[in-house]
């Protein structure tokens, strides 16, 4: 059976989403959107710790912009791009860049058409008050173990705080190998036994940028568990295809 290709359903899903708007496609399509890669202090303000991997340079904040309304989606490419609404949907995604801009875009278009919400990171103390949420949400999801897809070190902390680090497993490319809260952080190339371990998977919606989304998502499956995306990445995915999101402090 062919993968999912999780991204090309959310893109035909968007355009089935503009084309059903008054005025049609047609008048969207001449919309502007202008996408930049944002700085980190743009991103998230001044944040009382510093290993966020945005600060460290490992990915950067694209931000779309479309009749005023922001969309975003970390990502590893930055740049930055011009056109209209048109030109975005007629992107082939093959590249990184590509992807983020698409994916701010249909993020910054859903907030304008009021179908979804929370689609720009928070900042300052937000990511604090979001660890401290992580805290307290994860002890009431009842699962015995839990895993952690995407190193963010604020959420890893909340989670190890709250159940301990027997309780929890966590995968990330860049830190794989590395110790982290009483953690060893596994290859995400090489985690599949993660899902064999784990009742609830955290997963980054930075997935639906990096092409890992569809993987993951087949062992979410194939061995029937739970999957919470985190982040703002995912925002209009989540509502285009029914995925459960977890974002209390985005803007």
């Amino acid at each position: 059976m062919n993968r999912r290709d999780m991204l090309q359903d959310a893109k035909r899903r968007f355009i089935a989403e503009i084309e059903s708007q008054d005025g049609g496609c047609k008048d969207l399509n001449d919309e502007m959107v202008v996408s930049s890669t944002l700085s980190s202090r743009e991103s998230l303000g001044e944040p009382d710790r510093d290993d966020f991997p945005l600060l460290r340079g490992k990915e950067v904040l694209m931000q779309a912009v479309f009749r005023g309304f922001a969309g975003q989606a970390f990502t590893a490419a930055s740049g930055s791009f011009q056109g209209s609404l048109g030109d975005v949907l007629e992107l082939p995604l093959q590249s990184t860049f590509e992807r983020a801009v698409f994916i701010s875009t249909m993020n910054a278009v859903l907030r304008w058409l009021g179908l979804v919400e929370k689609t720009v990171h928070c900042k300052n103390d937000g990511p604090k008050e979001c660890a401290l949420r992580m805290g307290s949400w994860i002890k009431e999801q009842g699962a015995k173990r839990v895993g952690l897809v995407g190193m963010q070190p604020a959420l890893l902390e909340a989670l190890v705080n709250a159940l301990g680090p027997e309780r929890v497993m966590v995968s990330d490319l860049a830190d794989a190998g590395t110790t982290r809260y009483g953690v060893r952080v596994l290859d995400g190339m090489e985690s599949s036994h993660m899902f064999e371990d784990c009742q609830l998977m955290l997963i980054t919606g930075s997935t639906l940028a990096n092409c890992t989304i569809d993987g993951l998502m087949e062992n979410v499956s194939r061995h029937e568990i739970r999957a919470v995306f985190y982040g703002t990445t995912i925002a209009g995915a989540a509502y285009l295809l029914d995925l459960e999101r977890w974002c209390p402090c985005s803007i």
